[in-house]
This record gives C-alpha cells, structure tokens and sequence, in this order.
C-alpha cells in the first residue's frame, strides 16, 4: 500500500541481532537529523543507549526517547496519543515531519503480541497521511515466530539487509484487526463465573459486574479500573444497541475475560476506541470503547452475523503490590 504524498511511511526492519538492530535504528535516525525530521527513538533504556552511543556526540544532544510510542508503559490509545503530539511539535519546526525508530517489545503472554498487532495495524489507519517515517525493529534470532508475523502482516514495507521491499503478507488495517478479534482467550474455553442474558437495565448490570470483578480481581486498583471501562461499555450496549443484553465474566488465576453483547442493528469499525470518539472534548461522551483500551489489555470488537455486537475485554491480572500502571 502506497503512502499518500507526504502521508505515513511504515516499515518494519527484520534484523540478526541486537547489534544490527542499534545500526540500523541509528542510521535511520541520522538520516532525519540530515533532512530536519524531528528523530525519536521508543524502546528499552539498554537499546537506547546503545542507539545513542552509535549517533555520537550530536545525535545524542537532539535524538528524544520515548517508550510509551511502542506500549511500553502504556496502552495503544496513550501511544497514539504521544505520536499525535509529537506530530504537532514537528510540524512546527525543520521538515515538518516526525522520525520515529521503534523497537517492539515482547513477552511470554500472546495477549501482548495481538496487542502489539493490534496496534501496528492501526497506526497504518490512524495515521495514513501524518508526516511520519516510522521504523520497527524486528530482530529475528530473538523474537517468536507470532512476532515476526506482525512484521509481515501489519508493515507494508520491509526493510532485510540494506534493501527496501513491499511486504507480500501485509493485512489492511480493518482485515488485520478482525482476524485478531475472532481468536478467542484460553480461559473462554472453561465455564464463566458469571453469566446473564436479557439484562433488565444498566444499574444492575454495573452493579453485578462490581461484585463479579470484585470476587476475581485481587489488585483493588486494577478492579476499580477494569469495573470502570466495563461499565461505560455495558452502558453503551444499552444507548446504542438494543435489549436483549448479555454478559459473561471468565477468570482463573491470572486473567480475566469480559464479554458484553446487544441485539442491535450493528457495529463494525474495528478501529473504534483507540481515539476519543468525538475528538479531544471528553466532554461531549463517546469514551466507551476509549476507556477499554486504555484499562484493559485487549478490546475486541466482534460484530454479530445478523446485527449486535459483542465487545470482549481481556486483561493479565497483577497482584495487589504490583501497584497501579499499564502492563
């Protein structure tokens, strides 16, 4: 998929290792220095440094970190969020263009890796004509295999020894993020501890869902975060949908899943909830789906094959020490 004139560059760079991961990130980033780009780098604090000591003096000086823009320490809408700004910023000074050279972290949980998807594939959405070059380094000695597929799937271009080419496997954005959204959680597969058809009203159901999260959920904070986002999606089941609604909880000990449909005439914009549906004025509603995604891990949206939708809300459960923050 071409760019539009001035418009998104999303590459993803399949390296060998960690060393020719920090060479290319710092070539490319040279590279924006040169043309007036404003360079950021997002990744762990070790490859920084190492990005850092490669650029020398004067790439050190004027080179910005910020991890956030690869969910490390935030979700996908905070991260979109930070790139929005950044965008703002370069638009005011050198080529009017941001420069952002990512490393994509990983870990054991798959829930991590259909995020990381989930968020490389919308970007391509989300920012289709922004003034942005991004690069995501991939490193294939190191990485799993569902990792490296996100390189194929969600980058339309790729960049493997020095030479640029079109991705064959690239997904558009709205394909990639509904297959993402038909794989269902390992812990859906056992009974729920919860379940309720034909909700009568909101209140009830807010009210259940409290005592439901309460009994599962250990870290208090993480249950007051995650009763929030299920609520405002409950209520939008109620505002935008139709009755019948239903709900089912799952949780064993470290996850817990929460799916809440309508009857409605249905819903399908499997991008919905990674901006503020009505902008910057919170004030004006539309945070539902928003919400979701900035307190749970996953969202997904899985419209019904004759009208409704289902919203299914996933999330890694953190012991009550671990204290408040994103995964």
């Amino acid at each position: 998929m071409a760019p539009a004139a001035g418009g998104l560059v999303h590459t993803a760079a399949l390296v060998h290792s960690a060393g020719e991961a920090v060479e290319v990130a710092a070539a490319f980033l040279e590279e924006g220095l040169r043309a007036g780009d404003l360079p950021v780098f997002a990744g762990s604090p070790d490859t920084a440094d190492a990005v850092r000591r490669a650029l020398g003096l004067h790439g050190r000086a004027v080179v910005e970190e910020d991890p956030r823009i690869c969910l490390i320490g935030a979700r996908a809408p905070d991260a979109v969020a930070v790139v929005r700004r950044l965008l703002e910023r370069a638009a005011g000074s050198g080529s009017g263009r941001l420069r952002v050279a990512a490393e994509p972290r990983y870990d054991a949980d798959p829930r991590r890796w259909r995020e990381v998807r989930r968020y490389e594939a919308a970007v391509n959405a989300l920012a289709a004509t922004a003034p942005l070059t991004l690069l995501c380094l991939y490193d294939r000695q190191r990485l799993p295999a569902q990792a490296l597929e996100t390189a194929r799937l969600a980058h339309p271009e790729l960049l493997m020894g020095g030479l640029r080419v079109a991705s064959s496997e690239y997904r558009r954005p709205d394909r990639c993020l509904r297959e993402l959204a038909v794989v269902r959680e390992p812990v859906e597969a056992g009974e729920p501890v919860y379940a309720v058809d034909g909700v009568p009203a909101l209140p009830a159901l807010r009210g259940d869902l409290r005592r439901v999260l309460a009994a599962v959920v250990r870290d208090p904070d993480q249950c007051a975060d995650l009763h929030l986002a299920a609520s405002e999606v409950a209520a939008n089941a109620f505002r935008h949908g139709r009755p019948p609604v239903s709900a089912r909880v799952w949780a064993d000990d470290t996850s817990v899943v929460c799916t809440i449909t309508d009857s409605g005439a249905g819903f399908d914009d499997p991008l919905a909830g990674f901006v503020p549906a009505h902008g910057d004025d919170l004030g004006a509603g539309g945070m539902g789906l928003w919400l979701a995604r900035k307190l749970w891990d996953s969202v997904d949206l899985l419209p019904g094959s004759t009208g409704g939708l289902t919203v299914r809300l996933a999330t890694t459960l953190r012991h009550a020490e671990a204290g408040r923050g994103a995964a």
